[in-house]
């Protein structure tokens, strides 16, 4: 195998960044043209370049944002924080509580459990939005907060990542030692195993966060209340309206609404990607 000479830098590899630089181009042109179109009024949107900036009224479409039927725009946001926020964290805790379970303890059927798991993970969510419906309507919890927070607090694929994570993470002689010293299954779970799994947990909430922050399907068949709706569910009523869709409200708000996510992502990168390598090398 031959080697390059010390001192020497290796020759740049110009089809591999030609290729990369075209990809790139390719995924960040739409979220350019987000940018410059939540700068643009409803008939620059339609009568300009949509790929430079016209009349810059970023902060007019904000305040018309803010103020559009009452505020009607933050109580979107609040609640698609609240759905998210809490889903996502409940949805960590029980799938960190079932994952260190499943890897840990001895019990009849316990393959069988983590098989269904598995098969859970490949299972589209909106093949599931009906029985959930139905189940939500047994229950009169339809056009309620609940009809979409307790569907969010389950999490195959964090239930799967959990397991991995605690079978390579969590020694079984701290676990003993912990009993030796008379700590009860719930204490050694919530100051011990809890810590231990934090890396792979944020990993789990990161991406819950995501999938309820742009669950769409399941809020518009359990939700009929405006003032209940997420985010993308309000935009998407807003761009249905007949004759007089905001079109500029439309995209800034698409823009405002994912600002979250991008601030979520560049916090807790450095979590899950470190995390999700590590579970690579232990799956």
């Amino acid at each position: 195998m031959s080697t390059a000479p010390s001192g020497r830098r290796p020759r740049p590899n110009v089809v591999g960044t030609a290729v990369l630089s075209v990809l790139a181009l390719y995924f960040l042109l739409p979220a350019w043209w987000l940018l410059v179109a939540s700068t643009k009024s409803s008939s620059d949107l339609f009568g300009s370049n949509g790929f430079w900036f016209s009349s810059f009224r970023l902060g007019d479409n904000l305040r018309e944002l803010a103020s559009a039927n009452d505020g009607l725009y933050v109580r979107w946001m609040l609640n698609t924080l609240l759905y998210a926020g809490v889903g996502a964290a409940g949805a960590t805790l029980f799938a960190a509580m079932a994952g260190y379970a499943l890897a840990k303890f001895r019990f009849r059927g316990r393959e069988a459990v983590f098989n269904t798991v598995l098969a859970a993970v490949l299972v589209p969510a909106p093949l599931l939005a009906l029985p959930v419906y139905l189940l939500l309507s047994k229950a009169h919890l339809v056009d309620t907060v609940w009809a979409v927070l307790l569907p969010s607090m389950i999490s195959p694929f964090g239930v799967f990542l959990s397991r991995i994570y605690a079978e390579a993470s969590v020694p079984d002689e701290i676990l003993e030692a912990a009993r030796m010293d008379g700590a009860g299954e719930f204490r050694i779970f919530f100051t011990v195993v809890l810590r231990i799994l934090s890396p792979a947990l944020v990993t789990v909430f990161l991406f819950q966060f995501v999938t309820i922050w742009n669950n769409f399907f399941l809020p518009l068949v359990t939700l009929s209340d405006q003032k209940l709706w997420p985010v993308n569910l309000g935009l998407y009523y807003w761009n249905g309206l007949k004759d007089h869709t905001p079109y500029n409200l439309v995209v800034t708000g698409s823009l405002v609404s994912v600002l979250p996510l991008v601030v979520a992502f560049l916090l807790l990168q450095r979590f899950w990607r470190a995390d999700l390598a590590a579970g690579g090398v232990k799956a």
